[in-house]
């Protein structure tokens, strides 16, 4: 029979999982087979950059928690070695962290999460991932602005140049 103070540790381990799950906007396992500890001290200060957590939970744990916060469907990101990443903040930064992350390690693979409250394949989290960041897209969307502003300026100054030619003639 289980000791009980190891029981109740048990306990305190998934609810404090199971609280940050409850405030996180991402929640993402992946597969950590083959990385080295260099690598995970890096992946970790990276994700720490967008209020994120990295950590190697205990897939039972993982499981109680997710029960905990009644998110479903998950059973299959809790087998075999798995790492949680929690994200309090935003859902992008640390996903593409973990995607690029992805890309130069071929061993290391998302499994799936949960984004805002929804839960999400592999595929759908790589998708969002490939998105270009927030700041990106404003800057996008600033420079297509600024391109029709000047076209209208330089439209305006030429009827200006046109009706003084006009008037002089």
């Amino acid at each position: 029979m289980a000791n009980q103070s190891i029981i109740k540790q048990k306990e305190e381990e998934v609810n404090a999982l199971a609280e940050k799950m409850q405030n996180a906007k991402l929640i993402l396992f992946a597969d950590y087979r083959g990385i080295n500890v260099d690598d995970v001290t890096k992946l970790r200060a990276t994700l720490r950059k967008s209020n994120s957590e990295y950590k190697i939970v205990k897939n039972n744990i993982s499981k109680r928690a997710l029960e905990k916060c009644n998110i479903e469907g998950l059973d299959a990101c809790t087998e075999g070695p798995t790492a949680v990443i929690i994200g309090q903040e935003d859902y992008l930064e640390p996903a593409k962290a973990i995607y690029e992350y992805t890309k130069d390690h071929d061993f290391y693979k998302i499994k799936g999460g949960v984004i805002e409250g929804k839960v999400m394949t592999a595929e759908e989290i790589i998708t969002l991932a490939k998105l270009p960041s927030r700041q990106t897209l404003m800057g996008m969307l600033a420079g297509g602005l600024l391109g029709t502003i000047s076209k209208l300026a330089v439209a305006i100054d030429q009827v200006r140049i046109q009706k003084e030619s006009a008037a002089n003639a």
